[in-house]
């Protein structure tokens, strides 16, 4: 399978209403690290890269038989 970047463009507005539900998840320590590099770099808060990601993913996966 050949693996795409997911492009994030930085953030310049803040947070509002987005109409989203809410639960809780946990990850791994190492996955948490890497998503607050990401967010530094893109002004991004953390739910809203998992929801890019997560957006990616169900969108681009393949059943292996």
């Amino acid at each position: 399978m050949d693996k795409k970047p997911i492009k994030i463009t930085k953030k310049e507005a803040l947070k509002g209403n987005d109409g989203n539900k809410v639960f809780s998840i946990r990850l791994k320590d190492d996955i948490v690290v890497k998503l607050d590099e990401i967010s530094i770099k893109t002004n991004r808060t953390r739910n809203e890269l998992i929801n890019m990601f997560l957006n990616y993913a169900v969108n681009n996966w393949e059943l292996d038989e």
